[in-house]
């Protein structure tokens, strides 16, 4: 082989080296190129993130009474008002309250802690009582003592009188044996200490059960306004399970009094139709200046029964005596 030929040989070597070499050198620029790039996206996405409110530890400090951030917010309906909590009630404490039901079905259990007390020491100027035996729950003397006030600016008259009135089971159970009533102890509405009757005693030496006529029937007008309801009212013999009486009272509370009044209810019949309503359905009650919502909860027989109640309104429970609670929340 010729000289010539083996300088040519090594010159197509070197054009080779030099063509690998600037090969190598464009891929470090673009190497270089992409590191580049992508940091100029991870300092973008920084940008991002940091314009962000940030919030600051007084801001956190501050929200440390709360369930949630203030700043989670949701769109899943809410099943539970966040103006309710929840009162635990033993299922004994249907017994208990002004509502509750006592008729021969149902046996009044003597479990209330009551403040009762004789109405003749705590009464005022506007009636009589028989003597100072006769005893009533004193909020409900309280009540009876508005409204005979307002009987006698109404109509200038004391004759009314209070003959019968609480009586422990054992006074009711001597009233059966003595042949006045068959009622037994603890089944008569006396043993609630908030059922009374009344008399008329007129200034001529007569005496009757009270009656509504005459001047006596602003009493039955507006007994209501007052809590109360004629206990056992004429044409309900078979729903009360007693003869009728004009004279037999019994307080209920306002709200309830007006509502059975004005659609001629019987306290057994209220009792049943009260629970058509629940929280999300209350029965509303208004008396001309207070609203009321009322409703039913049906009592856990073998357990607690967790009631709903308002946690910024006034409210009272009471036990119907039968299966459950009846709230009664004051509005205004």
């Amino acid at each position: 082989m010729s000289a010539s030929n083996r300088k040519g040989k090594k010159k197509l070597r070197y054009d080779r080296v030099i063509a690998v070499g600037v090969l190598f050198i464009i891929l470090i620029v673009l190497l270089v190129s992409c590191i580049g790039s992508c940091s100029d996206k991870n300092e973008e996405s920084s940008v991002v993130i940091s314009s962000q409110p940030v919030q600051t530890a007084t801001e956190e400090s501050s929200q440390t009474d709360n369930t949630e951030p203030a700043s989670i917010t949701t769109t899943e309906p809410v099943t539970e008002n966040s103006d309710f909590t929840v009162q635990k009630l033993e299922y004994s404490e249907i017994n208990k309250g002004d509502l509750v039901l006592v008729n021969k079905t149902y046996e009044y259990k003597f479990t209330e802690d009551l403040n009762i007390v004789d109405v003749y020491s705590n009464r005022n100027d506007y009636y009589t009582v028989k003597d100072m035996e006769v005893s009533l729950e004193s909020s409900v003397i309280n009540q009876l003592n508005a409204m005979m006030e307002a009987y006698y600016k109404a109509n200038n008259n004391t004759d009314i009188r209070v003959i019968e009135a609480y009586r422990s089971k054992e006074e009711q159970d001597k009233q059966v044996s003595g042949n006045k009533t068959d009622v037994t102890g603890g089944y008569s509405d006396y043993n609630t200490a908030r059922s009374f009757a009344l008399g008329s005693f007129p200034k001529d030496g007569t005496s009757y059960y009270l009656l509504d006529e005459g001047v006596y029937s602003w009493i039955y007008d507006n007994m209501q306004n007052y809590g109360f309801i004629l206990r056992y009212p004429v044409s309900k013999d078979l729903i009360t399970g007693m003869p009728s009486s004009t004279y037999r009272f019994r307080y209920v509370g306002v709200p309830h009094a007006i509502y059975i009044a004005q659609n001629n209810l019987t306290l057994e019949e209220y009792i049943e139709n009260i629970k058509s309503y629940n929280k999300d359905k209350p029965l509303k009650v208004t008396d001309g200046t207070k609203n009321y919502d009322i409703y039913y909860v049906p009592a856990n027989v073998n357990n607690v029964t967790e009631v709903p109640v308002p946690s910024d309104k006034t409210y009272t429970i009471s036990g119907n005596n039968i299966d459950g609670f009846i709230v009664t929340v004051t509005l205004n």
